[in-house]
């Protein structure tokens, strides 16, 4: 069997042992935080390259999209190890998970974009039949030419959007979308418990 004999189930790319391992090393480390009952999805377009961008990874030490989603959330990183810091995240009923659950390899079949079309509706179906968060909030730009297909009322929750658009954590100014997500999700949180 050769590298284009399987594709992975995570992201539709052709699979080597490699890439089938981080897959399943990555989905062990999400899994361990995932809440019983999600109040937030947070819905990515490609999961990060580096481990350190992954939010569900054990090393802590977090940059990128990882650190503007805790910080959105309200956790402060400072004097905890990473395994508290999870556990809070998964408390507050967030959840985060990519169409493309793995990063696109250089030479990958098709663009990302591609992919996520080609991902798009078993994704929709786990949100709705696994996952049944009560709000789903998407945080790519890349998401944005999908947008029509994630709130055209076939999912049973709230999509939260930034100014009619996803909350661009992946564009030029990620630490601005950040704090609009952060506000958002203050708000939200103050009216859900009428305050």
């Amino acid at each position: 069997m050769n590298k284009t004999d399987l594709l992975c189930d995570g992201c539709g790319q052709a699979a080597s042992p490699e890439h089938i391992a981080r897959r399943l090393q990555r989905l062990e480390w999400t899994t361990r935080f995932r809440p019983v009952h999600i109040a937030t999805l947070l819905l990515g377009a490609v999961a990060p390259q580096s481990d350190s961008e992954f939010i569900y990874s054990p090393a802590g030490a977090w940059e990128g999209e990882a650190k503007f989603l805790l910080d959105a959330a309200g956790l402060s990183l400072e004097g905890k190890p990473a395994q508290a810091t999870l556990a809070e995240f998964q408390r507050g009923g967030f959840f985060l998970t990519h169409v493309l659950e793995c990063p696109v390899e250089d030479g990958g079949a098709g663009s990302a974009e591609q992919l996520i079309g080609n991902r798009l509706p078993a994704v929709l179906s786990r949100i709705r039949r696994s996952l049944k968060p009560k709000r789903l909030i998407p945080i790519s730009s890349v998401l944005a030419q999908f947008l029509p297909v994630l709130t055209a009322g076939d999912l049973p929750c709230a999509i939260l959007l930034d100014q009619e658009k996803a909350f661009a954590l992946d564009a030029n100014a990620p630490s601005e979308a950040a704090g609009r997500l952060k506000e958002a999700l203050t708000t939200r949180s103050s009216h859900a418990t009428g305050l």
